[in-house]
């Protein structure tokens, strides 16, 4: 279970035209707080950027389920509704929840959906897909296992 943390970086990027403008892009990283996400997010972005940048804003999203697909070049946010029977008064009841998806393009991520929500027994509908301005997201990578010191 991923806690993510959506950070915007504000630099200066050289556009194809040469010319320098001031923009302001947002990144999603995968911390315990806020104070843990700029610290990441300013590790993770110092190779890609030369010159001077700065957090803009920090804030907190949901997202339920990630799907990563290393083919997609666009990150998507997925509104399901789960559909849940309440016992009680007999009625149906929604569940509002938001899923992000690594994707090419809107009918891969839609794809994507489907393809992993058939794994499950929930019945549901789909809300809404619409992309996200997200540039990358970094997620906590497994870490490595540590290796044993050899007996000189």
């Amino acid at each position: 279970m991923y806690n993510w943390f959506e950070c915007k970086i504000k630099y200066d990027k050289m556009l194809e035209s040469g010319m320098q403008k001031t923009v302001t892009e947002p990144y999603l990283v995968d911390a315990l707080s806020f104070t843990e996400a700029e610290a990441r997010i300013i590790e993770e972005i110092k190779p890609y950027i030369s010159g001077e940048f700065s957090v803009s804003d920090i804030k907190r999203v949901k997202y339920t389920e990630s799907f990563f697909n290393e083919t997609g070049d666009r990150y998507y946010k997925t509104k399901l509704y789960f559909i849940t029977l309440d016992e009680k008064s007999g009625s149906e009841k929604k569940t509002a929840i938001n899923m992000l998806v690594q994707a090419s393009t809107l009918k891969e991520a839609v794809e994507i959906i489907e393809a992993e929500m058939k794994k499950t027994m929930i019945d549901y509908s789909m809300a809404s897909v619409t992309e996200t301005a997200i540039m990358d997201v970094f997620p906590y990578e497994s870490e490595p296992a540590q290796k044993p010191k050899s007996e000189e």
